[in-house]
């Protein structure tokens, strides 16, 4: 029997990987129209590409133009790029011909949703946010469905066509790998605090915890996840800022600029506190975890989308909200002592946050994916 064949587009990897170890498990090609480079400023592979190096499937790269908020010296070319990118994705599905499209969102997936279009191909979209990102809003007027992640995002598109199937979670996310633990020293006694910028990394938070760190590791171990673009420029600052912490306090602070979904995990489950931006994919995988959380928002995310989909948990009583113009070394330091200190009140409401997720999203999505080609 011949397989049929199904295109995932998006710059949201997490939830895409996780649908796609569910496809995986029936007779499907797949294939992944991605980003060629993180941004327009940084040509590093994104994770999408380093991600799926562990899968078969045929990873597409995307010469994607980005509709910027702001402008700068990278803004006219990356308009530029637009029309490259829909030219690109036609070519692609022409030769491919696929049986559906499935989009999670970001700019990539606009030229692929809208050449998908042109060929009627369907279309499956997922917004992860409890908001909607500008490009699941556009490619929603070409989807046959929309999965959305939260109840209070499907107000936001078509009645006819929405979908509430949750947010996909990787199963590594929620498992502790002992064999990774065991790497790190860490000071037993003390509870552990985690400090992502998510998967491409933040120099904000960065550059704000590298003042905090000595402070820091006084009373709580720390492992700081600097990610590819937010390590740019602070890797020896941090690494001054390490070999002034005491020699018999070192083993408190680690970092590391890249983490796989296994060592994602492992922190995630170990750690006492994250503090992280609130992308949906963190939100939801803090939410099924039940841990207690700081939030520092994106500040120039789509319809203030990061802000939203925190509020869900700061609500559910298990986080916190710091927006960025706010952040300092003296305010993130009374937020982490505020939550710590009270640690105990955060965590009996992790019930009421996992209620928030549907842990089986993948395999909702997999059946709306058997329905619509079938």
């Amino acid at each position: 029997m011949k397989k049929k064949k199904i295109v995932i587009t998006g710059g949201h990897v997490t939830p895409a990987l996780a649908v796609i170890d569910e496809l995986e498990k029936k007779p499907y090609q797949i294939y992944y129209f991605g980003r060629r480079y993180t941004s327009e400023a940084h040509k590093a592979l994104p994770m999408e590409a380093v991600l799926l190096r562990e899968k078969e499937i045929t990873y597409i790269p995307i010469t994607a133009g980005k509709i910027q908020r702001y402008f700068d010296q990278y803004t006219l070319f990356s308009y530029l790029k637009i029309p490259l990118g829909f030219f690109q994705a036609l070519n692609y599905l022409i030769r491919i011909r696929p049986n559906l499209i499935i989009s999670f969102g970001g700019y990539v997936s606009v030229p692929v949703v809208l050449a998908g279009w042109l060929l009627k191909i369907p279309i499956l979209t997922h917004e992860q946010t409890a908001s909607y990102g500008l490009a699941s809003r556009f490619n929603s007027y070409f989807a046959k469905k929309i999965a959305v992640s939260w109840p209070i995002s499907q107000k936001y598109f078509p009645k006819k066509k929405v979908v509430l199937t949750g947010n996909p979670i990787r199963k590594e996310v929620l498992q502790t790998n002992k064999k990774i633990w065991q790497v790190f020293d860490f000071d037993e006694k003390l509870p552990l605090i985690f400090i992502t910028g998510g998967n491409q990394g933040s120099r904000v938070i960065n550059q704000t915890v590298s003042q905090l760190v000595n402070q820091l590791v006084k009373k709580y171990n720390l492992f700081h996840h600097l990610g590819p673009v937010g390590s740019k420029g602070i890797l020896k600052e941090l690494e001054k800022v390490r070999q002034k912490i005491p020699l018999q306090l070192r083993n408190r602070y680690h970092s590391k600029k890249y983490l796989d979904s296994q060592e994602m995990g492992t922190f995630l489950n170990k750690a006492d506190l994250i503090i992280a931006r609130s992308g949906a994919n963190t939100v939801t995988e803090l939410a099924a975890l039940g841990k207690p959380a700081l939030f520092i928002p994106l500040p120039f995310a789509a319809t203030d989308e990061q802000t939203k989909n925190a509020q869900l948990l700061v609500e559910a009583g298990t986080a916190e909200v710091l927006p960025q113009e706010k952040l300092s070394p003296k305010k993130l330091w009374q937020l982490i002592e505020k939550i710590m200190n009270s640690l105990d009140d955060y965590q009996k409401k992790s019930s009421q946050a996992k209620k928030l997720v549907k842990l089986d999203a993948s395999k909702e999505i997999v059946r709306l994916v058997e329905k619509i080609i079938q």
